[in-house]
């Protein structure tokens, strides 16, 4: 894969460092015992302090918004007949009876012989957090920013398609990666517009192997 670009528009990289809202936290989820590991933002987005509670299942579901309960419940069992990876986008009611929207990236986790053990990932807070004159600072700079960097662009699409979210949340993702691997958002977009393709297009499976991809693209850049 050609570089994009390493020289040419730092200003850009600049801006991209110091543009992120996003609130994420990690978890882990076995499989043998269900039992479930929250950092201790996860456990903030659901309102307890961290050290107050155990993550369990039965806690997980009971937060879950009503009309999005059931849906979680079948990716859980999904994931435990499949072996597969716990990834969705849904509603939950934190503690004082807030509303919060999150995308959940996951993929399988496996021990030191290769099996499969459970899944792990992220939750990631899709709830508005980008205050007005960030979200000002973006829609006055990005623009011509982004003029050649069609790459970019492109990466925020795909995403916007299988998360629907919307194009702001799409770059906080992207750069929130960027940000986590270290690698320079351009060249992680392109490397996952590169791979895009190649993913099956049927709305499960291509949301759970979009997941592998975005967790796991900042490996493969050279």
């Amino acid at each position: 894969m050609p570089h994009t670009d390493r020289a040419s528009a730092p200003e850009l990289d600049d801006f991209l460092r110091s543009s992120g809202d996003l609130r994420v936290g990690s978890f882990r989820f076995w499989f043998v015992g269900q039992r479930w590991e929250w950092s201790d933002e996860v456990a903030l987005m659901h309102g307890y302090e961290p050290g107050t509670v155990t993550p369990s299942t039965e806690l997980l579901l009971a937060h879950k918004h009503p009309e999005d309960r059931r849906h979680v419940q079948e990716l859980l069992d999904q994931a435990l007949h499949t072996g597969g990876a716990f990834s969705s986008r849904h509603r939950f009611i934190d503690t004082r009876n807030q509303e919060h929207t999150v995308l959940v990236l996951a993929d399988r986790m496996f021990d030191d012989l290769g099996a499969v053990v459970g899944t792990e990932g992220y939750y990631v807070e899709l709830t508005d957090t980008l205050n007005q004159a960030r979200r000002d600072a973006l829609n006055s700079s990005l623009p011509d920013l982004f003029a050649a960097r069609a790459e970019i662009e492109q990466a925020k699409g795909a995403l916007m398609l299988v998360y629907g979210v919307d194009a702001d949340q799409a770059f906080e993702l992207l750069q929130w990666r960027s940000q986590q691997t270290n690698t320079k958002l351009r060249v992680l977009a392109s490397r996952i517009v590169a791979e895009f393709p190649a993913l099956v297009f049927q709305q499960d499976e291509l949301r759970r192997q979009f997941d592998h991809l975005l967790l796991t693209a900042h490996q493969r850049v050279r």
